[in-house]
């Protein structure tokens, strides 16, 4: 297998985890979780998103939570935006990265925005240009890639056309998001390398949901196909409101056992990470879906039997 030495894992969980619990994180709560986020060793964090409070509620206090937060060197925050009202919310409360998003969906992007896609980019540029003017960086995400529930199929030549959107717009990291979790690894692995063969100049970070239990799968591909940038979210939180049945985001943790036991270095303390999950589980009241938080890592589970004290039949 072709697997890269190291990855980079971004934590999605304070965003793309809280925006469809029911229970509303406080500031506090959220300071709390980047705390834990930064003592782990997790480099990227999504700490919110600036859309409609109407909307995502659950995101109302994104300004209170960057306005309070010692943003640590070395650390990037980064939160989500969908126009330039977004932008310029994210400049006043001291955001120093957002994020466009975008649908290849028709249907999720009338669903989630109320306009098509092409109207969307449209927008693209006027973000961007408010952002630089004020130092902010600006990285971009596709949506529904591999498909949507209103779509069977999304044709890649459309994903293209985003990407050269953004790509005029002055945006080179691009987040290629499975809202959905309709993705396959051999749909993955052939999309991802051909997308980092026309767009040499841009980072493409992959971002799984495991509505069908394929996310991990994917990310594997991923990386056979190049990739080492991937999103995740403590405690497998997550999932998109505009998304018929969206189950949360690949855990954190998972990824991150899975590449410690394979040799690929993230940066990232499993253990002090397995805590912040637990943290997160408790303050939204229930288990989230963390194969880790409830299995344990692997070395947890070995036993020291005295020899000549296992022979045990019922395992032959």
């Amino acid at each position: 297998m072709k697997l890269p030495e190291r990855i980079t894992v971004c934590e999605v969980g304070l965003r793309d985890g809280m925006q469809i619990e029911k229970t509303v994180l406080t500031a506090e709560q959220k300071l709390e979780l980047i705390h834990a986020l930064e003592d782990a060793g997790v480099r990227v964090i999504e700490v919110g998103s600036f859309m409609s409070p109407k909307a995502v509620p659950q995101m109302a206090n994104t300004d209170e939570v960057f306005r309070r937060l010692e943003q640590r060197p070395g650390v990037e925050y980064r939160a989500l935006v969908g126009n330039v009202k977004g932008v310029q919310r994210a400049v006043d409360c001291g955001c120093r990265k957002v994020k466009l998003n975008i649908s290849a969906s028709r249907g999720h992007c009338l669903a989630n925005l109320n306009k098509l896609p092409t109207d969307q980019m449209k927008s693209f540029l006027p973000s961007v240009e408010l952002a630089h003017a004020h130092g902010v960086a600006v990285s971009g995400s596709i949506a529904c890639p591999f498909g949507s529930p209103w779509d069977e199929s999304i044709p890649l030549e459309d994903v293209k056309e985003i990407i050269g959107a953004y790509l005029a717009a002055g945006v080179t990291e691009i987040s290629i998001s499975d809202a959905p979790g309709m993705a396959m690894p051999r749909q993955v692995y052939y999309m991802m390398t051909e997308l980092q063969a026309c767009y040499p100049q841009c980072r493409f970070i992959l971002h799984f949901h495991n509505t069908r239990g394929m996310g991990m799968s994917n990310i594997m591909a991923g990386m056979e196909a190049g990739i080492t940038w991937f999103d995740g979210s403590l405690a497998g939180t997550g999932g998109c409101p505009f998304v018929p049945g969206a189950a949360g985001n690949v855990s954190t943790e998972d990824i991150v056992h899975m590449c410690d036991a394979q040799g690929i270095e993230t940066g990232i303390d499993l253990d002090r990470l397995i805590q912040a999950g637990r943290r997160t589980e408790g303050f939204i009241g229930h288990p989230g879906d963390s194969y880790i938080l409830r299995a344990g890592k692997n070395k947890d589970i070995l036993l020291d039997i005295p020899a000549g004290q296992g022979d045990n039949p019922t395992l032959r």
